[in-house]
């Protein structure tokens, strides 16, 4: 079994995933800038390192609900991924999808769902590329799964199915769009032991 634990992510690595996220959310937003025909700028993604249990307040308030993406990971490192969006902003993306009204908020039909979960599936993708380029890395994910909950909710399982390997979470938070932005939270879980393929991959030592 790795000895690494997230609790020693050093500046190094930090400035590594503030890069892969940046490149992630690059190639995010011009997917679905040409998907939506739509010219979109994107900010600086932010990364921190949170327990599980500050994750849901950090993305939205107790009671709000949000809508989560969820992937599992294989091939040269194994674990999970989240992509979660708030409700005013999964409502957006697909009104101009779907030539709505912008204000449109009636509840999402299987067809909204359905045109969610490839949204989510292009962003997530996306992430993964940039870190299968960053890495030299074959890493490929499964089917999305969606689910529309409050935050906490939609953690909990990947909290108890990641809690054998330590308390915390990187979370990626990145906001693009045009006049209205986008804020999206990017969640990766690999294993511990993926962490350990993925610094060495790097070059970098604790």
């Amino acid at each position: 079994m790795a000895k690494f634990s997230l609790e020693q992510l050093n500046d190094v690595y930090f400035d590594v995933l503030k890069e892969i996220g940046n490149i992630g959310a690059g190639n995010a937003t011009t997917a679905i800038s040409q998907m939506l025909n739509l010219r979109m700028d994107m900010e600086v993604p932010k990364v921190v390192l949170l327990t599980f249990q500050e994750l849901p307040a950090a993305i939205s308030a107790e009671e709000e609900t949000v809508l989560g993406i969820y992937l599992e990971v294989s091939g040269d490192i194994d674990g999970s991924m989240m992509f979660l969006l708030k409700t005013e902003s999964a409502h957006y993306l697909v009104n101009r999808l779907m030539g709505r009204p912008e204000d449109y908020a009636e509840d999402f039909d299987e067809m909204d769902l359905s045109a969610l979960k490839e949204i989510g599936n292009i962003i997530s993708g996306s992430y993964l590329s940039a870190l299968s380029a960053m890495t030299n890395m074959v890493i490929t994910s499964s089917v999305p799964y969606l689910a529309l909950d409050m935050a906490a909710a939609i953690l909990s399982v990947p909290a108890i199915q990641f809690g054998q390997y330590g308390d915390n979470a990187l979370l990626i938070e990145t906001a693009f769009g045009d006049d209205v932005k986008i804020q999206g939270f990017f969640i990766l879980m690999p294993d511990v032991e993926s962490y350990d393929k993925i610094l060495t991959s790097l070059g970098i030592t604790l």
